[in-house]
């Protein structure tokens, strides 16, 4: 910025000065700021029940919960077998958490969580199940995703297990898919996309209970799905992609992100308002309903794995333990 000259200004113009600055100083109150929290790895995933009690997880099992909107964390130790990949709440006393074979629930708003068992012993006698997402499309019906591992932790199979009765009992479904599925999501109790490697999009329009293929037109992998209604929907992944669909994913076209890194993560807070995260400290911000995106200023240059917004306020988590919170 050019240093102010020394002569005095008219009156009119040192007024209008006065308020630029104050108008610049009420913006850059806003934004993302950086911290990093007490983990020995990676963070992967975040969630928020409301505007102070969240969660966030990562490598080597650690969980962490706040109740001050992320000013204070708490760390608890019931998860420490595998990576944290996904928490996931369907109201805000009843959540999910996915840990490669493990999945743990919570009917208490995370204060207390059990270890739940979703398959039998012998049941994956070709591989070990990781599961990487779990979504429920009522309080019945629910869906925990993700592929089936050889010895060399090579993926032999896509895999998909579904509960009607509220998770008291599981069964594998066989899907048109034999990749590794990353992510799902449901615009309410019919409507449900899944995403996973090599471009593959399942799509259900009776609750989960049969999946069928949707053209992506990419090969690179989709990491996430975020859909607002039973038609608008928005899928990212590898080499900066973007697809967006109008009609429920019957046609998925690119829109440009204007940069090349690995995109992980995309929310939208209503019909206009979204952002996406990824690789490279990459966040994008849309306010046109996904059509252009912007690049947003980040403190930090690295990795971010996992995001949760809301209408004011937001939290990104990434590699070795950073933490984003964004305030409008």
């Amino acid at each position: 910025m050019d240093r102010l000259s020394s002569r005095v200004f008219p009156q009119i113009v040192l007024t209008a000065l006065v308020i630029t600055l104050a108008a610049a100083a009420a913006f850059g109150q806003t934004g993302w700021s950086s911290r990093q929290l007490e983990s020995s790895g990676d963070l992967v995933a975040v969630c928020f029940v409301n505007s102070k009690r969240g969660f966030v997880g990562g490598d080597a099992g650690y969980f962490a919960a706040t109740n001050d909107g992320g000013s204070t964390w708490t760390t608890h130790d019931f998860c420490k077998r595998e990576a944290a990949y996904e928490i996931y709440f369907r109201n805000e006393k009843d959540g999910y958490l996915v840990a490669g074979g493990d999945l743990f629930v919570t009917s208490d708003s995370g204060r207390t969580w059990s270890e739940t068992i979703i398959f039998s012993a012998g049941e994956f006698k070709e591989g070990r199940p990781e599961f990487l997402s779990i979504r429920f499309a009522d309080k019945n019906r629910g869906h925990a995703i993700g592929s089936v591992l050889n010895k060399r932790e090579q993926v032999i199979d896509s895999l998909v297990m579904r509960t009607v009765d509220g998770g008291a009992t599981w069964k594998r479904l066989a899907v048109p898919s034999k990749r590794e599925l990353f992510h799902m999501d449901f615009s309410g109790k019919s409507d449900g996309w899944i995403v996973g490697d090599r471009g593959v999009i399942l799509a259900t329009t009776d609750g989960g209970e049969t999946w069928q293929p949707q053209n992506s037109g990419t090969t690179r992998a989709l990491y996430n799905v975020d859909f607002q209604n039973d038609n608008v929907g928005y899928a990212v992944g590898g080499g900066g992609t973007i697809l967006r669909t109008e009609n429920g994913g019957e046609t998925w076209a690119a829109t440009a992100a204007g940069v090349t890194s690995t995109l992980l993560r995309v929310d939208f807070t209503d019909t206009s308002n979204g952002w996406i995260v990824g690789r490279d400290g990459v966040i994008l911000r849309s306010s046109d309903k996904g059509k252009t995106w912007v690049k947003q200023a980040v403190p930090e240059k690295t990795n971010i794995y996992g995001l949760y917004m809301m209408k004011k306020k937001g939290w990104a988590v990434g590699q070795t333990g950073m933490l984003f919170e964004y305030e409008r």
